[in-house]
């Protein structure tokens, strides 16, 4: 297993984070116990997430439900989560989005079950940390 592939098993380490490109992550993750979930966010969070993740009908599509979803997580079978955010919003929706991830990623920490959000941010403009063991 890479080093990234060792790093992305590490609850400890889970978090939000921006990565250069999507293929080596996709690559790092595979054989692993994560479930690797491409998002494409420009149509909208909301409806995004709920497909990407398979929300219960009960999603209300707002901040709070989103992270009452993120906080349970029973219906997905993995031992861990990696939402690669191929597009994502900008703004105050952004801030809103990378709150909640960071809070789900405390808590499924807490809880020894890796959740990483990760944003494919090329040019490295998003104010995230680097994927650690990216490059």
């Amino acid at each position: 297993m890479s080093k990234l592939g060792e790093r992305l098993q590490d609850a400890s380490r889970s978090g939000a984070y921006r990565a250069t490109r999507a293929a080596q992550i996709v690559d790092a993750a595979r054989g692993s116990s994560l479930e690797v979930v491409r998002i494409d966010a420009k149509q909208g969070v909301f409806d995004a997430l709920a497909r990407a993740l398979e929300f219960p009908a009960w999603f209300g599509r707002n901040w709070d439900a989103l992270e009452d979803c993120l906080g349970d997580l029973s219906w997905r079978p993995a031992g861990g989560e990696l939402l690669l955010f191929e597009t994502f919003p900008s703004g105050k929706e952004l801030e809103m989005l990378l709150d909640v991830l960071r809070s789900s990623a405390q808590f499924w920490a807490a809880r020894s079950r890796p959740f990483f959000a990760v944003f494919v941010d090329p040019q490295r403009e998003l104010a995230l940390p680097d994927l650690p063991g990216e490059s």
